[in-house]
């Protein structure tokens, strides 16, 4: 008898921070997603998600974008119906981005920073800091997987970037998981 495996399948990933100080330029941070397909795991993406809010089968969707962190619970929300996926798309990379006038500013500067990656009501990484890339512009919170049988997983370690967010947009996929 061979075993089941049970396959994530719809999974949202939430980030929240806290609002910059009065007469200070706003916080502004974005989860981004980059679907890599079979052929090219680490090269170009198929597609990649951010302010655009869908992708363009409908399988990953920014359902909360905040430019300010000033909401209630988690600021920025991105679901992705990985079970819906192509079986063509093999690797999903979700990164955040701060987004500063000046690049100068990283997540050390915004307090209150967290992540949250959850599918139903069980959490894959509970909500907590992102203290390991304090230094960093940009950063990469997680990597799905399929594998040969179909089956997607996650590996939830947090790599930062020195890099703007289009040049991270550019690098985000090479990162090794």
């Amino acid at each position: 008898m061979s075993g089941v495996r049970k396959s994530l399948a719809r999974v949202e990933v939430a980030l929240k921070w806290d609002p910059s100080a009065s007469g200070s330029p706003a916080n502004d941070l974005d989860i981004i997603a980059a679907v890599y397909a079979e052929g090219d795991l680490r090269g170009t993406p198929e597609y990649v998600v951010h302010f655009d809010r869908r992708a363009p089968d409908g399988t990953v969707t920014l359902n909360r974008d905040s430019r300010t962190g000033q909401g209630f619970g988690f600021d920025e929300v991105m679901t992705l119906e990985l079970d819906r996926m192509s079986e063509r798309l093999r690797r999903v990379v979700v990164g955040v981005v701060v987004q500063s006038d000046d690049d100068a500013r990283t997540f050390g500067d915004i307090g209150g920073m967290a992540l949250r990656i959850r599918e139903g009501y069980v959490d894959l990484v509970a909500e907590g800091p992102v203290a390991d890339v304090a230094d960093a512009t940009a950063a990469t919170i997680a990597v799905f997987t399929r594998d040969d049988a179909g089956a997607w997983s996650l590996d939830p370690a947090v790599r930062g970037f020195t890099a703007a967010p289009q040049e991270y947009l550019r690098i985000m996929g090479g990162a090794a998981s």
